[in-house]
């Protein structure tokens, strides 16, 4: 009861939760919840009033991928944590961060912490404001099925493009089975050395051994050189192809 009372003192007084006063680092980087005992739109959207974001934490039922999820936790997290945090990173749900649960929002206890993956973040249509967080546990030798954003570089320097070609992009992710300590936060398509008429298929992309590409066909194009800018119908039958 005094523990409480300090509690609503302190944020009376205004003084910042435990995670406020920590270094920018540990802000950026760790992501700070509390446990929530009850779910459903009502007690959603009271977490949401107060200034925070319902979690989940999903831990699976085994390294192995296809086990299943083992066990939910409730959570909560700071709304504002969370939306510098996605502002911070352009990859914020393919990148491992670490998880730190405290008794209370106001206490220093930690009864949980460890690697996470966000793997869902929910958002209001119409405002944009962040609605909930959905995050997986990533210890070390877990197998996580990941959708890794793609991103092209090299194109000042790519041939193809110098001569006045069109880069067509037909694929902006592409999803990896990945060890949880091997999760690469993007994957880099290199056009240094394209010409006019060349691709870069799925299996052509070099990335960590460890990586399972998860495609029913790897020799589909992510991305071609054309000598020029395709119509449109051309550009929907290549991304149903």
């Amino acid at each position: 009861m005094e523990q409480c009372l300090r509690g609503r003192a302190a944020a009376a007084a205004g003084m910042p939760a435990p995670w406020r006063r920590a270094a920018s680092a540990s802000y950026h980087h760790t992501i700070q919840a509390v446990p929530r005992e009850t779910s459903g739109p009502r007690a959603a959207a009271r977490e949401r009033r107060h200034g925070r974001v319902p979690a989940v934490l999903l831990a699976l039922a085994g390294a192995a991928p296809g086990n299943g999820v083992a066990h939910r936790k409730l959570l909560t997290a700071d709304r504002r944590q969370v939306a510098e945090m996605l502002k911070q990173s352009p990859y914020f749900l393919s990148t491992p961060v670490r998880l730190q649960v405290r008794a209370g929002e106001r206490s220093n206890a930690v009864v949980h912490s460890g690697t996470v993956l966000p793997i869902k973040v929910h958002r209001d249509e119409t405002t944009g404001n962040i609605l909930n967080l959905v995050m997986v546990q990533a210890d070390e030798g877990t197998m996580l099925k990941v959708n890794l954003p793609v991103e092209f570089k090299g194109e000042a320097a790519c041939p193809g493009l110098k001569k006045g070609g069109f880069l067509q992009k037909i694929r902006t992710s592409l999803v990896y089975l990945c060890p949880a300590e091997h999760i690469p936060p993007k994957i880099e398509v290199d056009l240094t050395y394209l010409d006019v008429g060349d691709r870069v298929l799925m299996h052509d992309i070099p990335v960590h051994p460890s990586l399972k590409l998860l495609s029913k066909n790897e020799t589909m194009p992510v991305c071609k050189i054309l000598a020029s800018k395709p119509v449109e119908s051309e550009t929907m039958h290549d991304l149903k192809s």
